[in-house]
């Protein structure tokens, strides 16, 4: 059983009919970590349809610091699918079994550093030919809501109205060139759809995290557009039990003179128990997202996690505007 926590049905897992604002966006995202390979990533979807195309991101961060890279923004004319650019995401059964798949070119980055100018990156850089084909099992249940947060109704303010996440088991293959890798790996999935802007929001952290099939964590810090602070964190063990907390605290360690974060520190008090939680990042992409001449910085870090005598692997993602 996959035990589902908030307003959601079955049928959310699948695309939704667009809303009449300009910017709305249903995405789906999927990361993955192999720890035994020193190997992972993330693939995302999101349909801007009233825009007229979709955001298809491929990252896939390589032992040694070595990225894979590519952002496209392919025509669409329907939300009936996540299909774009080379990538699909297919249902399999809602809520427990998904399937992702990339079939194009990427840009292989030595220094990944040279995306924070990725025109330059674009054309300096050699392209590689990917092939990615992962099945994503449930190990977690589903934890979000349809609704948003109460407040936020303007579509310039508002960032991932509906939203949810579940841990995840994948596996399969990722052929990069003639270099083949068999993947048995953990991650986190979210599906959000709704008006979104990037620059709706001042800056958010989110941490994911998969230390085995038992244990999984996730920690959002998000600054709104009023300038309060809003905390959550979920501690997921098994795919029907899951603790949820917004007494979160999370400091980190940047590299200097930037937003990007090279270590972070959570502390999740739960009742009757305190997780401490640190990261180191291992792999790092500066990314960022432009409209109407602002600006969006958005740092994805490869993280390793330790919580006690646990490691496990996930993602970093540091957000802020850039003034």
């Amino acid at each position: 059983m996959v035990a589902v926590y908030g307003d959601l049905t079955v049928q959310d897992d699948y695309t939704h009919s667009p809303g009449p604002e300009p910017n709305f966006n249903e995405s789906a995202y999927y990361n993955f970590f192999d720890m035994a390979k020193g190997l992972g990533g993330f693939v995302r979807i999101g349909n801007r349809v009233n825009e007229g195309y979709a955001e298809v991101t491929l990252c896939l961060f390589l032992p040694e610091g070595k990225v894979v890279f590519n952002f496209l923004r392919p025509p669409i004319s329907s939300n009936e699918a996540f299909e774009a650019g080379g990538m699909k995401f297919e249902v399999l059964e809602p809520f427990r079994r998904h399937r992702t798949i990339y079939d194009g070119w990427a840009i292989y980055l030595e220094d990944p550093y040279l995306l924070a100018d990725p025109g330059l990156a674009f054309r300096t850089c050699p392209r590689r030919q990917v092939r990615l084909e992962l099945v994503h099992e449930a190990i977690g249940p589903v934890y979000g809501t349809t609704s948003g947060e109460r407040g936020v109704e303007s579509p310039e303010q508002a960032f991932a109205r509906a939203h949810f996440e579940q841990h995840m088991a994948v596996q399969g293959t990722l052929a990069i060139d003639e270099q083949v890798y068999s993947l048995q790996a953990l991650g986190l999935r979210d599906h959000s759809w709704g008006p979104r802007y990037w620059q709706a929001i001042p800056w958010y952290r989110w941490l994911t995290c998969s230390f085995s099939p038992e244990l999984g964590i996730m920690v959002n810090v998000t600054c709104r557009p009023d300038g309060t602070v809003a905390r959550h964190a979920v501690v997921v063990r098994g795919p029907e039990h899951l603790e949820q907390t917004r007494e979160v605290e999370l400091e980190a360690q940047y590299q200097e003179g930037t937003p990007y974060p090279k270590a972070m520190r959570a502390v999740l008090h739960l009742p009757g128990e305190d997780l401490v939680i640190d990261g180191v990042v291992r792999g790092f992409v500066p990314l960022r997202n432009r409209r109407a001449g602002h600006v969006t910085s958005i740092g994805e870090a490869m993280t390793e996690y330790r919580c006690g005598s646990l490691v496990g692997y996930g993602i970093a993602e540091y957000l802020d505007q850039v003034q």
